[in-house]
């Protein structure tokens, strides 16, 4: 998995549980207050559309996380077969 990747499966992953545990009608309900938390992860989604600015990608970039994905020369020639 590339950057992006991780970056949308995070993302979903904490909006997702701060939803279940800020919405009333959840099983797992704790406190209003964590869907503070759900619209910063989505105000961070909505300003990296303008500034190509995410905080996310900058930390994984750190953990080594690959930018791009790896084409295996396997996939390359087969991709050049078809045309």
């Amino acid at each position: 998995m590339n950057i992006t990747d991780w970056i949308h499966t995070i993302a979903g992953f904490f909006i997702l549980f701060t939803l279940l545990l800020g919405v009333d009608s959840s099983p797992l309900f704790h406190s209003k207050y964590w869907l503070f938390f759900t619209a910063f992860v989505g105000l961070n989604l909505f300003q990296f559309g303008f500034t190509k600015f995410c905080p996310m990608g900058m930390i994984l970039k750190a953990l080594g996380v690959p930018e791009k994905r790896n084409n295996t020369p396997q996939r390359d020639t087969e991709l050049r077969d078809r045309s």
